[in-house]
This record gives C-alpha cells, structure tokens and sequence, in this order.
C-alpha cells in the first residue's frame, strides 16, 4: 500500500497550503467500497425536504471549486432549492452552506457516494470532483486517483441508477498531434498532461457506457473559464483570471504565458449556460457524447490591451512558466464548436469586450477603477 500512503500524504499536504484551491476539489484516497460510513437519509444535509415534482434531483460532486457553486444556484433557480444538492470534502463558507442543500461526499467511497444517491433520489450527477492541468503534473499518483478512480466509481453508480450523468472536458483534452486552429470535435487526441489523459478517458468512457449500458451520458469541452467569484486555481488559463485581481489590487501583472498565446476562453456565466442546455436537450437532438463548446480566443496580450481600456496604468510583465507554456502550446487555438451549435442550439452571450467590462463591474470597486473611470 505504499501508493495509497504517498497519495495520502500528498492530499494533507495540499490540504494544508493556503495556496489557491478554489478552481479544484482534493478528495482524500481510501480503500474504495469499506468506509464504515452510514448516511441515513435524514441526516445526509441540512434542508432534505424535497418538493414533490418532475423537476430533476441533482447532485454535484466537487462543488466547491470554480463551477459547481455558479451552477447550483442556477439549476436552484429553474429546479427549486431542494432539488438541488452541493457536496464537497471541503466546509463550506457559511453563504455557500445557507444556500441550499450541501453534504460531505467522497468520490473515492464508493459505497457512501452509492448511498447519498439513493437515499436522496439522484436523477442528474454532475461530476466536477478533479484536479487541474498544473496541479495534476505536480501530483500525478493524486490526479490519477481522484480524476480517473473516482469517475469509474461515478459512472457505475450511474448506470445502475440510470442517472443523466454530465463529465466536463477541456481543451486539455488535446495535445501537440491535434489540429490547433481549428480544433474539430473528432480528432486525434494525444494530451501529454495527466489531465488531459484523463479527461479523454471520462470522454470515451462516457461513450462507451451509452452505448454498452444506455447510460444517458453528456459531456462538453470546456475552454479556459473566467469568473469574477473566484481565485485562479491551478489551471494553465488561469492567468486570465489573476490579470483582473492584480489590476486592481497592485496595477502590476506578471504573465507566466508568453504574449503571443492564444487559448479558447469563454465567461463563467457562458459556461454555465451552456452546461444546462446540453443536459436539457432532447435525447435524439444529440448527435455525439461530447461536444466542443467556444465563445472567444485571444493572447495574453490582446486580454492586456483590453483591461488597459478600464485601467491604463496597467504595467503587464512576462515571467514564462516553461511548464503551463508547453502545455499550452499543445492545446487548441480556437475551438470548432458548430456541431454543438446544430443540434442543441449553443450561442455564447460574452465576446472580449463584454467580457471584461463585466469582470470589472463585480470586481472594479476599487478606487483604482473608479479613478480609471
């Protein structure tokens, strides 16, 4: 057991940085299937009380990092409060944890995971428990046990509950082989990130349980992710977060992507919709498992000319990290997302510029801004 030890011990010491870990879910590594854990069902989360209707049950795993939060609050807005549960190992701030439904589950206990979905009547799993490109090459024993363990536990409970599963994938999912500019849906994958392999494995496993088991999985590519609501969190687009939070705070941004790298993005709020329709859209409306989705692709130093628009004092600086630029370069340069577009209707709302006038409008009180303005 010497693997389960070394992963143990690199989970507590993740646990314990004060680095930012708001774009990723840690999940400690057990011996899948023998946690003497018992959830009753009235004891699973606070506020249990399910209305009684046709709206999907819902649970997110990993919803403490960068996108289940966001999404929960939408699916509660259009499914109902209760309808919709958060679950993380993290606790929650005390916003998150009055909000709406939030429970401890553990991807890697297969058998407490397999219980919270019965006992609460689970019909919709979105499945966001993983850790990102840079974080997974710093760990790679850790991301292998948490993005490709914990989607195998995901998947077979599932299938044997005949759940409408949703597995994002990303961009990462591709590598130096892949046609860059642009990336079609189908082609050759060959990521060279644990991350990446990752995610092509959730891809064709997904596929693989549809057409093996009639399992109703969905899944997109998701480009880099921009949020105002929370700190980069280990991804190599992350710079295109932190841009915004240096602006105001310091005016000084070091960039660690060289200027001229052009990466697939997308707003949060894009994102979110996005990853609604797909799971709203009619079975036969579907012509494929997983989709690329797109909205805009820009530099470094394109994103720095237009936050110079709202802070012209902006001093940008390039300090490359060889590791998040080469696997940036083996990542697309803009996405193909027209099957997407055909079948279920996909149209982004956020190109640049409204991009970061928003950005700026949650984050832009600072004196900084306003005397920009």
């Amino acid at each position: 057991m010497p693997i389960v030890k070394n992963v143990s011990r690199a989970v507590s010491q993740l646990l314990q940085s004060s680095g930012c870990g708001c774009g990723i879910s840690i999940v400690p590594v057990r011996c899948i299937g023998v946690s003497p854990r018992q959830v009753a069902s009235d004891a699973s989360f606070h506020s249990v009380s399910f209305s009684e209707s046709d709206h999907p049950r819902v649970l997110i795993t990993g919803g403490l990092g960068q996108l289940g939060v966001g999404l929960a609050k939408l699916l509660r807005k259009r499914f109902g409060k209760n309808n919709v549960i958060l679950s993380d190992i993290r606790k929650p701030a005390d916003n998150v944890f009055y909000s709406g439904p939030f429970i401890y589950a553990d991807i890697l206990d297969y058998k407490n995971l397999r219980e919270i979905v019965v006992n609460n009547r689970i019909t919709w799993l979105f499945h966001y428990s993983a850790l990102l490109s840079a974080v997974g090459e710093a760990n790679v024993p850790l991301a292998r046990a948490v993005n490709i363990t914990g989607l195998h536990n995901v998947l077979d409970i599932a299938a044997e509950h005949n759940l409408r599963l949703f597995v994002p994938s990303t961009i990462g999912a591709f590598g130096p082989t892949s046609p860059r500019d642009p990336t079609p849906d189908l082609c050759i994958q060959r990521p060279r990130t644990i991350y990446g392999v990752s995610k092509v494995h959730a891809e064709l496993m997904g596929e693989y349980y549809h057409y093996r088991y009639g399992l109703d999985f969905r899944c997109l590519r998701y480009p880099g992710i921009i949020s105002a609501d929370s700190q980069p969190g280990g991804g190599t687009t992350d710079y295109a977060v932190q841009i915004f939070h240096d602006a105001i705070k310091t005016g000084k941004f070091k960039c660690n992507l060289k200027p001229d790298t052009r990466l697939p993005m997308m707003y949060i709020d894009d994102c979110l919709k996005a990853t609604l329709e797909v799971m709203e859209a009619p079975a036969d409306a579907l012509s494929m498992r997983t989709y690329n989705i797109s909205a805009m692709s820009f530099t470094p130093e394109e994103l720095a000319q237009e936050v110079q628009k709202h802070v012209p004092e902006l001093q940008v600086t390039y300090n490359v990290d060889e590791v998040r630029q080469a696997i940036a370069d083996s990542w697309p340069m803009n996405f193909d997302d027209r099957n997407a577009r055909r079948d279920w209707g996909w149209k982004h709302d956020y190109d640049l510029p409204e991009l970061v006038t928003t950005m700026f409008s949650f984050l832009g009180s600072d004196s900084r801004i306003a005397q920009a303005n």
